[in-house]
């Protein structure tokens, strides 16, 4: 009985020093601008389920400015062949598509008549529409132009879109450091239309299994290639848990945004952004 009445003991700050007027110094709401970020958090209706939709899209959105910023900063330093510092970065992007993968836990907790009771909020509104997303499948090779045509109606928006399609992807930079380093990569593969699908060649999955078969030489391209490796690899759990939990709230309804959901979702599965990098495990 007595440890039941103890009362629970404050923590003591006694010589902490802490800093308590603020009104003339950065505080911690002010240099992440609380008050702006915690102001657009406007659902469409009172349906509890919806702010947390619409919040976990939010934070999804704020996950990938930090995935384009890591492999944008990687493509760069690979370009000028100092890949260590780009390791860090791609394991970085690895480690936020883990959150992104975990924010379907949270979407699955809602229930398909939750998610009902406030759908048609959204009219046509869609993931889909993601320009972010767009942009980072793009970066990492997955084009399509006739993506970019869902953002036309926003040209600034449009423009960026349709550069990141235009540009080299992660692993259009890694086969032209193959070729700078002296590996046989065709010049087909090393200048191209960049707008178009990558499409795999013999020779360059022949340049990879050389970094393989003598990863102690080449240890940082096979590091690299590991490191895309995981990306890719995260990229497509995020991916299939995506899928899953469209599955599990809408079944097999069409998405807000107009395509088939699940059936859309589940062709994206058996898409390769880096195909030798998977193709050379069978000839190692």
């Amino acid at each position: 009985m007595e440890d039941q009445e103890r009362p629970i003991e404050k923590v003591d700050i006694a010589g902490e020093n802490v800093h308590w007027d603020l009104r003339e110094d950065m505080s911690y709401a002010g240099y992440l601008q609380l008050e702006k970020l915690l102001s657009v958090q406007v659902p469409r209706t009172d349906k509890h389920d919806e702010a947390m939709f619409l919040m976990v899209h939010q934070v999804s959105e704020l996950w990938i400015k930090l995935a384009l910023h890591e492999v944008g900063a990687a493509m760069d330093l690979i370009r000028k062949d100092t890949l260590e510092p780009a390791f860090k970065m791609l394991t970085r992007v690895s480690h936020v598509q883990e959150q992104l993968k975990c924010v379907w836990d949270v979407i699955s907790t809602m229930t398909p008549a939750d998610y009902v009771a406030f759908r048609d909020a959204l009219g046509h509104a869609s993931g889909f529409q993601s320009y972010q997303y767009r942009i980072l499948e793009f970066r990492l090779g997955n084009k399509n132009a006739e993506l970019i045509e869902v953002h036309r109606h926003e040209p600034e928006v449009f423009a960026e879109v349709k550069g990141a399609l235009q540009a080299p992807s992660i692993y259009d930079e890694a086969l032209r450091l193959l070729g700078r380093r002296g590996f046989d990569v065709p010049e087909e593969r090393l200048e191209r239309d960049w707008s178009e699908p990558y499409r795999s060649h013999p020779a360059v999955e022949q340049a990879w299994l050389r970094v393989y078969r003598q990863s102690e030489k080449y240890w940082d391209l096979y590091e690299l290639a590991e490191k895309l490796v995981d990306v890719e690899d995260h990229f497509h759990q995020w991916r299939f848990r995506h899928m899953k939990t469209v599955e599990r709230i809408i079944g097999f309804k069409r998405g807000t945004g107009g395509t088939s959901g699940v059936g859309f979702l589940r062709k994206a599965l058996d898409l390769r952004f880096f195909p030798e990098l998977w193709s050379v495990r069978t000839s190692l």
